[in-house]
């Protein structure tokens, strides 16, 4: 991208970073296969705050996380309490954007067993579901001019619980906690509640 008054980017790059490309050679039936999740962050007010979103490819069921602050350690410890809550092995993997604040992504897959993937830049197309939800979310409740950080947890699981309340003609006039909660087992659901 050009950088207006030659600007140069001093902010670390993610190297290493898996590519989109790889996940169809780790799971070839992952569009039909559940536990697939697309993520990314919704930024608040002067960019001081965010909230993590991510979303079930299968059930298009919408998680929204809020993490302290906005740096890649904040991301990273929110991802990580609430994989500690989930059944093991239920979620195999996620596929972000390029944002600097997933770039602990290694430590966040070793912990919590799962694969992590980076769509191309620029081609928010490759997480469809999730950029869509997102703007789901903005009309919902969770506006570009909003302070994430004057709000609490429980309302922002709120704003994605109406959402996953709403049945959606893709998914044959079910909603998404519906279908969500129709790919659990048993044992995952006493783990849940």
């Amino acid at each position: 991208k050009r950088k207006p008054n030659g600007h140069q980017e001093r902010r670390g790059r993610q190297a290493f970073r898996r590519n989109i490309s790889e996940r169809v050679d780790d799971y070839p039936t992952f569009n039909e296969e559940f536990g697939h999740l697309e993520g990314d962050t919704i930024v608040g007010v002067r960019h001081k705050s965010a909230v993590i979103t991510l979303v079930e490819r299968l059930s298009k069921a919408i998680i929204t996380l809020k993490p302290k602050g906005r740096t890649a350690l904040d991301i990273e410890s929110a991802i990580n309490t609430w994989c500690q809550k989930m059944p093991r092995n239920l979620f195999k993997s996620i596929t972000f954007d390029c944002g600097k604040e997933f770039s602990n992504w290694q430590s966040m897959s070793n912990r919590n067993d799962l694969s992590v993937y980076f769509a191309d830049p620029g081609t928010p197309s490759q997480r469809g579901l999730n950029e869509h939800s997102n703007g789901l979310l903005r009309r919902d409740g969770l506006p570009k001019d909003m302070d994430f950080n004057t709000v609490d947890q429980a309302f922002i699981s709120s704003v994605a619980a109406r959402r996953n309340h709403i049945p959606r003609k893709s998914l044959n006039y079910r909603t998404p906690l519906e279908v969500f909660l129709g790919y659990m087992g048993e044992k995952e659901l006493s783990s849940l509640f």
